[in-house]
């Protein structure tokens, strides 16, 4: 799928099942790199429904320019910014376990071992600085360009090349040499 742009033109003909698959596709992604500014999952599930209402309410705001995406990512990253400003206090919370769940041929070895690399490479990232932590989040965990990340973080492509060379100096710092194979 093209990001969504493709359902989102079929849900403005009146497909309604259209705007269902854009949310399928899209949502989780967006709650997600949400969560990375508001540090509570409820609120940037909250926030990233608010995204998909805008949506719905403005349908015709969304010119089809960039990636329904990067779209959904810069409306995200706005109304993120906005709760902050609003709430002004940013306590720290881990990130969720959602992808918790393992293969059944998995040994309890090798499941204790998948769980400590998250949690380290967790607790690594949640000492980057934020922009450090947003780019990375954009490019390696939505696998966006750096055009799109640059996009959504109000940047220039040159500046999140820089951030990411920056944040995996840094997290080879912090990972150490049993941080090597992920880098």
């Amino acid at each position: 799928m093209d990001n969504g742009a493709c359902s989102y033109r079929r849900f403005l003909d009146g497909d309604e099942s259209a705007f269902d698959e854009i949310m399928k596709e899209l949502f989780d992604g967006l709650v997600f790199f949400i969560n990375r500014y508001v540090y509570d999952i409820h609120t940037a599930e909250d926030l990233a429904i608010d995204v998909f209402s805008e949506l719905i309410v403005h349908r015709r705001r969304y010119n089809f320019r960039v990636s329904m995406k990067t779209y959904l990512f810069m409306l995200g990253r706005s109304r993120a910014l906005d709760h902050i400003r609003r709430r002004k206090v940013i306590p720290f919370v881990e990130l969720s376990q959602a992808d918790g769940l393992t293969d059944e041929r998995d040994t309890p070895e090798d499941a204790f071992l998948a769980d400590e690399r998250k949690r380290s490479v967790n607790t690594a990232l949640s000492r980057l600085p934020d922009e450090m932590r947003i780019a990375v989040h954009l490019v390696y965990f939505e696998e966006m360009s750096y055009e799109e990340a640059a996009r959504i973080m109000k940047k220039n492509r040159k500046q999140v090349d820089n951030l990411l060379y920056r944040a995996k100096k840094e997290l080879r710092i912090l990972l150490g040499k049993d941080g090597e194979w992920l880098l």
